[in-house]
Order: C-alpha cells, then structure tokens, then sequence
C-alpha cells in the first residue's frame, strides 16, 4: 500500500502531462497556458496527497522511478514551446567539426556543410544562404531585424553567434557526439530527462540526510515546468541545476565537508551554464566573521572556475568568445522586463532599481551566511532567495529560467518560490495578452513577501513562547530549591 499510492499518483501525473502534450501544439497561447496551469493544480493536489500518506520502502529507488515515468511522455514529442533546443544541436555539431560556436552564425555558408534536413528543413549543403558573420548590432531596431527566425532552419537567431556560456557548450558537444544527426533533438532531451531524474535521487537523499521526508523530491519530479522544460524542452537550465545541488550537498561544517573551494567550484561551472546561478556563492560567504579569508574561497573559487571555462574558447575565438551575449543583454533591455518595478517607479529609475534590489538580496544572503553554520538548508535558503530576487526583479519572460529555483526550493523547503515558476510561465506561454505577465510576476511577488512574512512571524512567536518555558522552568527551580 505504501508503494501503490505513489505508483497510482505517478501514473496520474504521467497520463495527464501525456494528455496535456499531445494538445500543445501551437507553443504559445491561451490553450498551452490553461492546460499547464491545470496540470499545476492536479501535480500539486498528488504530491501533498502522497505525502500524507505513509513512506514506501527503499524511498530512494521509489522516487527514482517515480520522477523517470514522468519524463516518457515529453520525449515523445519534440520540443513544444521552444526552439532553443534545435540552437543546442547545432552548437554541438559544430564543435564537433573543430570550429567555435562563437565565432559563426548557423546561416553562414561557412558551414553549409553541417545542414541537415532535420535543422536546416528549407536549405541544404549545397545551397548558398547568401549570409557571412557581422558583428552584432548595438542598435535595438539593427538588432531585432538581425535576431528574428528564418523559415529555413529550426534555428533561432540563425543569423548571430551563440549566447551560451563554455560548460553549456561542453554539454552540447558531449550530447551530439553520441547522437546521430537524423535523431535532432532527442539526444538532449533524453540527456535532460536523465539529469532531471538524478537531480530528484539527488534531492530525496539530501532530505533524508537532513531528517526531512525524502518524498518532498517529488515536488521537483512532478513540477510541470521541470517536466516541460527538461525532457521535453530539454533547456540546459536543468544541467545548471544539478551542478547547484550537487554544490549545495558539499556543503557544511561536518567532517569532510569544510572545504568550501570544492562547492565554489561547483557554482561556477552551474554559471558557465547560465550565468545567473553565479549568485547562489554568497550563501557560501560567511566574508562579515572575524576569519574573513575562509569566507571567500568559494566565491573565489566560483569565479576562477567561470574563468577558466573560458579560457579555451577566448584562445580559439579572441573578443568574439561573447558570442551574441551583448545583443541579447540589450533584447532583456526592454519594456517587458522588470514589470513589477514599473508600475511604481519612472521608466528611467527601473534599471537602476533593478540592480539595487539584486544587490541587497545577495548582501543579505552573505550576511545570514556569517550568522549561522553553513548548511545545506541554509545555504539552499540562501541560495533560493537569491536567484527568486533575481527573477522577481527582472521577470523574464523564460519559465526555464526557474528550473534551478525549483531545485533549491524544495532544499530549503520554501514552497512560495514555486509561486515564481508558475509567473515565469504564465509570462511566457501568456505573452501577448494584456496585462497577464504583469499580473502574474505581482502575483508571484505578492506570494513571496507573504510567506516571508508569516514565517517571521511564527519564528518569533516560537521564540517568545521559548524564553516563556524557560522563564517558568527557571522560576519554578527557584521555587524548589
């Protein structure tokens, strides 16, 4: 009976995104977006229904199966909401050929040889694009003529560079080395699914470890964004993902675990993935103690590791290694961004906000790090509320951007960050309807600030009731003696 509740929610789970796939066909729109938000609201019905119930034997293994079953619906269909995938092929195809991913965009006809009817469905090798490598524009109007799709390929952006980091690039040579080309994109989100599955194994043997239910790793396996953006999307953010946890597992004062160089080396190849996990190295800072040095090792040890990532790639490519970077910070530039901010502060205030409010989020994690031990629950506390500030601050309109988040999340055993994938994608799936994306990011923010709140306020009710017992157990030890 303990296995059976877990295998019915699974199944549960399995033919409801099954269903939900086979009906999201168009990417974006209203229809994705209401099938999604219900598979958000059946996922989080079983999963608390699972956990009211008692924990099955070899929890482990339960939750390893649990969280693979899943993932078979999403590969059965390519990609639904993004294209991003098809970039990911290439960029390791092209490696593969002994040439930079930031030095050539996929329309160049310098390699024309790579095409495949697979990426390149309206042109071949032989056919000429017409189109040689520029820099990338610094003007918003150049640049968005530059950056839209071409019906020839699958591939967006085909006329610029890539924008992902060195161990994004790794990752995507490694994959296309073991694919052949006629399989597309199933490689990676066979990869994915893989990486998605070890990350909840991961997350339910931290728990355990930690006294905690291993089975709250479900609320990872079944979220719908993992399960849509990692064996279906197949979005690198899962490997950014697992590197941050297996970096939050290294941490801690116990034997063994005091040597925080190793879980700063960690982060900083989660951010040679994406950049953004970079800011989970100030849970690991305790820089404000008396012994200051130990607290930037792993910050140092982060940045070192990013640099060295790139260190191959600038000696091939030169000041080209920024790829389409640039470009793509001036697209997140836009009116869309940093939506929650805008309704209160002038247009030309926003940006600067923005960084305020990112930089006193990282400033506090570095200060609770140097007020208690490092923990893995500290470090994931630390962590989430790092990189949830962050998507909170900017709203990107990406909902694969939380993959990671939903990981440390469920660390540290803060539920209101999942408020924020859900805003990530109602603002994707949602663009185009008016006023939804600012609703939902608000929402989102709303959520967050009222946790926070509440937690602090059961923390110091616990407190004051604690310095209560003790004020009666020391009195009534006066009264006896």
């Amino acid at each position: 009976m303990r296995i059976l509740r877990v295998a019915l929610a699974a199944a549960v789970v399995t033919a409801a995104w099954a269903v939900v796939a086979g009906l999201v066909d168009d990417g974006r729109g209203p229809r994705p977006l209401v099938l999604l938000l219900l598979l958000w609201v059946l996922v989080l019905a079983l999963t608390g229904w699972v956990l009211r119930g008692p924990s099955p034997r070899h929890v482990l293994v339960v939750v390893g199966l649990a969280a693979a079953v899943v993932q078979l619906p999403g590969l059965a269909h390519p990609p639904l909401t993004s294209s991003d995938a098809y970039r990911y092929v290439w960029d390791g195809r092209v490696q593969l050929a002994g040439v930079s991913p930031y030095r050539y965009a996929p329309l160049d006809d310098r390699l024309a040889g790579l095409r495949d009817p697979v990426l390149f469905p309206g042109i071949g090798p032989a056919q000429r694009s017409g189109y040689l490598t520029e820099p990338v524009p610094t003007d918003r109007a150049d640049l968005a003529a530059r950056a839209r799709d071409d019906a020839r390929t699958r591939i967006n952006r085909p006329r610029v560079p890539t924008v992902y980091p060195p161990v994004a690039e790794a990752w995507f040579a490694a994959v296309a080395a073991v694919t052949p080309w006629s399989a597309g994109t199933l490689g990676l989100q066979v990869g994915s699914a893989l990486l998605a599955v070890g990350v909840a194994v991961a997350l339910a043997a931290l728990l355990r470890r930690a006294g905690r239910d291993p089975r709250h790793a479900l609320w990872w396996a079944w979220c719908p964004l993992v399960l849509l953006e990692t064996g279906n999307g197949a979005h690198v953010d899962v490997l950014a993902g697992a590197l941050l946890v297996a970096a939050v597992a290294l941490t801690g004062t116990g034997p063994g675990r005091g040597r925080r160089w190793l879980p700063g080396v960690l982060v900083g190849l989660a951010a040679g993935v994406k950049l953004v996990p970079l800011l989970v190295v100030a849970g690991l800072s305790p820089v404000l103690r008396r012994r200051w040095w130990p607290g930037l090792s792993a910050p140092l040890a982060a940045v070192g590791t990013l640099a060295a990532t790139y260190a191959p790639h600038v000696a091939v490519a030169g000041t080209l290694v920024l790829g389409y970077l640039p470009g793509y910070l001036l697209e997140e530039d836009a009116a869309g961004r940093s939506a929650t901010l805008r309704l209160l502060l002038p247009a030309a205030a926003v940006p600067w906000a923005t960084a305020v409010v990112i930089a006193a989020a990282t400033l506090l994690a570095v200060r609770g790090a140097s007020r208690r031990p490092v923990t893995t629950a500290s470090v994931a506390t630390a962590g989430a509320t790092s990189y949830g500030v962050l998507l909170l601050a900017t709203t990107p309109t990406y909902g694969w951007y939380a993959v990671p988040l939903v990981a440390l999340a469920v660390l540290a055993g803060r539920g209101e960050w999942f408020a924020v994938a859900v805003a990530g994608e109602v603002a994707y799936l949602g663009l185009g309807v008016p006023g939804l994306v600012t609703g939902a990011w608000c929402t989102a923010t709303a959520v967050v600030l009222a946790a926070g709140l509440l937690r602090r306020r059961a923390t110091h009710a616990a407190a004051r009731r604690s310095d209560g017992s003790a004020a009666t157990t020391s009195t009534t030890s006066a009264t006896s003696t």
